[in-house]
């Protein structure tokens, strides 16, 4: 079984952006997702779309399932870790309440780096940059780390998944084989992420299929990243300037990857993602009719 989902982060709303101006409330946001026929929806901050029976209800109400939800842990800060854990435990609590909802596809806890502000100041260069990497002993302690998230998770009855992410030390083609290598965690493939880290999305579900759980759909644009890389203004540009973008606009040969995810004989969340900035009130809607092409962009290939 496959179902289709969206993410907050498509309408602006994730941990960067909360609190300010112009996001949309949670009903508003899960109304739209609903209303533009995806299956589920990711988490989003913890504690947006409410906890405990609020979150329930609410998913209820909109005949939404939850997909997943986005964990950024300081793998390499033990007194950070320990913090981030119990946002972890947090939000497996969320996910306790909801998994009946659609027992199928239980909610995948998505386990990512929090990198450094080297990483966040040079988005995509993990691939050309090494002294901003890992040496051997910081990539034991990530491993280890990441270990006892994923143990922590199955603990409770979830399995994990772990999101390669720009701006974070697990980023490039290199840097998620040695993940890999590393741990028994399943793989959250994101197409625009890896896109933008340097790699190819469809060989990547050849070379990592085994290994991937979980799929984030989204298209970049690589020639933005690389203006953001020449002027050095960091990973929020990414957001603001649109590298990530529409189905069928940027760098993602999106109905060979579809290809590739049947070939592969894929079940699980396909979430759709647009991350942004939204910069305006009134970009909330233009990012609810850029989610509404993205669903039927899906569904005109038979998705």
């Amino acid at each position: 079984m496959i179902a289709i989902a969206n993410a907050p982060v498509s309408y602006g709303v994730f941990e960067l952006t909360i609190g300010e101006p112009g996001l949309p409330g949670p009903e508003e946001l899960v109304s739209a997702v609903a209303d533009a026929g995806y299956h589920g929806i990711d988490l989003g901050p913890l504690g947006f779309l409410g906890q405990g029976a609020e979150l329930r209800e609410r998913l209820l109400r909109h005949g939404l399932a939850l997909a997943g939800g986005y964990i950024q842990l300081r793998f390499l800060d033990p007194a950070g870790l320990e913090e981030d854990l119990r946002t972890l435990d947090l939000t497996l609590d969320s996910f306790e309440v909801v998994r009946d909802l659609f027992p199928e596809l239980p909610p995948k806890p998505t386990l990512a780096d929090a990198g450094s502000p080297a990483r966040a100041a040079n988005p995509g260069r993990g691939r050309d940059l090494p002294e901003i990497g890992l040496d051997d002993t910081a990539w034991r302690r990530l491993a280890e780390g990441v270990q006892r998230a994923a143990d922590r998770c199955r603990e409770r009855g979830f399995e994990p998944t772990f999101h390669h992410h720009a701006c974070t030390y697990v980023e490039a083609p290199h840097e998620i084989e040695r993940l890999l290598e590393l741990t028994d965690v399943g793989l959250c493939l994101d197409s625009g992420h890896l896109l933008l880290g340097g790699g190819d999305p469809v060989r990547a579900l050849e070379d990592w299929g085994s290994r991937v759980n979980h799929l984030q759909l989204k298209d970049a644009r690589r020639e933005v990243l690389h203006r953001i890389i020449r002027e050095g203004a960091g990973m929020r540009a990414v957001w603001e300037r649109g590298a990530f973008c529409a189905f069928g606009t940027g760098d993602l040969d999106i109905d060979a990857f579809l290809d590739g995810v049947r070939r592969l004989g894929y079940r699980g969340w396909i979430v759709v993602e647009e991350d942004r900035i939204l910069g305006a009130p009134a970009a909330f809607h233009e990012a609810v009719e850029a989610q509404r092409r993205n669903r039927r962009y899906l569904a005109d290939r038979g998705w």
